[in-house]
């Protein structure tokens, strides 16, 4: 019986926990902090207001509900989520406001209303969207790009007979800008670049496909908020016989000559037949694998955005607002150069998440939990704390103005009865996330899907890796699929 440890119990490594310990493995989790999820973890603040820490936009359930029928069970039985109605709602500084359906074909409706867009042009815009993820998504989200195996599947070499249809010489501003051309709806779905941590001015134009995921396979939240994905993939965990160390961080990877052999935890050595790495892998190699080669060229590339994050109970509800909000700022183009060039812009668009709008426990009655994020550059030695500042008072400046412009300037703030702040620098040290990047590094060219960090060690045998900052990328999703690759990775190698 092979055995398994997996270094971090974020959800990639929660998940490989749950596929290995299904194949058969005897399967040791470790993790540096007191409880399973990562960046899937929670918090609470002074009256009564509970906050998901991080992701708060879940799609494809699909693939967590697999994690329940492979071992056997009934996901309804352990894992419960509700489809949303509507996906978000967008404001706009010209005094726009859309709030995007959950259908497809809702979608296509209500934008040509609301936007200088025909039907025609939407419903062709999102079915090319479909088109790119029927090629492509096989090919670059659910199979190691770094096996031959896979590049002989027929099904990839059709794909890839398609590329100079999938618009991957054009970035996803000029796909959006050609196809929609109203600026406003062209901000809209430029905007999901964001949802890996990229610049829609940089990032290929394939990765206009991203609204199929949310408006064909729709947009979720669990009964109980996100922590929910990681509390109920751990116990299943727990009910196949894994084992979890929390409170135990590893400090290396141990190898004999070219192949694995173990970890060291609390500096001692214990033996394992295979280990599984959920860490960042630039924290990896720096970190835990002295000696290495570095995988120069996969390690420098550009990294993606991070956040900063203001957690605030709020003492008062507000019905114009639904679960998830977006408040776009003046100039988009503006804001990502800033970005690029490592600081804030001083007029950003600004994301509001209020999971107590569906989850009654989540703030006291009449009151409301709001996650407020906006994109920041990674951490590279920045003032943080000049920065957030500046940054709190534009918010609530234009919160207030938004949402009430007839009352005094910056009203909002008087309603905010609990806070707490999250900076990259502080991503980076709860999470493990190297420079706070959320996703490691950025798509903002058409080769970065294949120069994110293989699923496996090209130089250490039985060395595999998952999670966010390697291939496929960052997001729950795509996290979820990284450790499906590597359950099929150690299965290919144990034949």
């Amino acid at each position: 019986m092979q055995t398994t440890a997996i270094i971090g119990a974020g959800i990639a490594g929660l998940a490989a926990a749950v596929r290995l310990a299904v194949a058969g493995h005897t399967v040791d989790v470790y993790e540096a902090n007191a409880g399973p999820g990562g960046k899937l973890s929670q918090f609470s603040l002074p009256g009564s207001y509970r906050f998901d820490f991080g992701p708060s936009l879940f799609t494809m359930p699909q693939y967590v509900d697999e994690l329940f029928e492979l071992a056997g069970e009934d996901p309804r039985a352990h894992f419960h989520y509700t489809r949303l109605p509507e996906v978000c709602r967008y404001w706009w500084p010209d005094g726009t406001r859309f709030t995007a359906p959950a259908s497809t074909a809702q979608l296509i409706t209500e934008a040509a209303l609301t936007f200088d867009v025909p039907e025609q042009a939407m419903r062709d815009f999102m079915d090319t969207a479909a088109r790119k993820y029927t090629l492509t998504g096989r090919t670059f989200l659910e199979k190691s790009l770094h096996k031959a195996r896979t590049w002989l599947d027929p099904q990839v070499a059709y794909a890839m007979l398609k590329i100079p249809g999938l618009d991957l010489f054009r970035s996803m501003h000029d796909v959006h800008e050609a196809a929609l051309k109203d600026p406003r709806l062209v901000q809209l779905f430029d905007r999901f670049a964001t949802y890996n941590g990229s610049n829609p001015y940089k990032a290929p134009g394939l990765l206009s496909m991203i609204p199929h995921f949310e408006h064909h396979f729709g947009a979720y939240l669990p009964e109980g908020g996100m922590y929910d994905i990681a509390t109920s993939v751990y116990e299943l965990g727990k009910r196949l016989g894994v084992t979890y160390h929390f409170n135990t961080p590893v400090t290396q990877i141990c190898r004999a000559g070219t192949q694995v052999r173990g970890i060291e935890v609390g500096g001692k050595e214990v033996n394992y037949d295979t280990v599984v790495c959920n860490m960042d892998v630039w924290l990896a190699y720096d970190r835990l694998l002295p000696g290495a080669k570095r995988p120069r060229i996969t390690l420098q590339q550009q990294k993606s955005t991070s956040a900063v994050i203001f957690y605030w109970g709020i003492d008062r509800s507000f019905p114009e607002l639904g679960l998830h909000n977006i408040f776009f700022s003046h100039d988009y183009a503006r804001e990502f150069a800033t970005l690029e060039a490592g600081s804030l812009s001083d007029d950003v668009t600004v994301y509001v998440n209020i999971s107590s709008k569906y989850v009654s426990g989540d703030a006291p009655t009449g009151h409301e939990n709001w996650f407020v994020m906006v994109n920041a550059p990674a951490h590279t030695g920045q003032d943080w704390e000049q920065l957030v500042s500046e940054l709190r008072a534009q918010i609530i400046a234009m919160l207030s103005r938004e949402l009430a412009p007839a009352r005094a300037p910056g009203w909002l703030a008087e309603h905010i009865r609990a806070e707490r702040v999250v900076t990259p620098p502080d991503i980076e040290r709860l999470t493990g996330s190297h420079q706070g990047a959320l996703y490691g590094t950025s798509s903002n060219n058409r080769m970065a899907a294949f120069l994110r960090h293989p699923n496996f060690s090209r130089q250490i045998g039985g060395l595999y890796f998952l999670g966010g900052s390697v291939h496929p990328g960052g997001g729950v999703p795509l996290c979820l699929l990284s450790a499906r690759i590597v359950a099929d990775l150690m299965e290919q190698a144990e034949k």
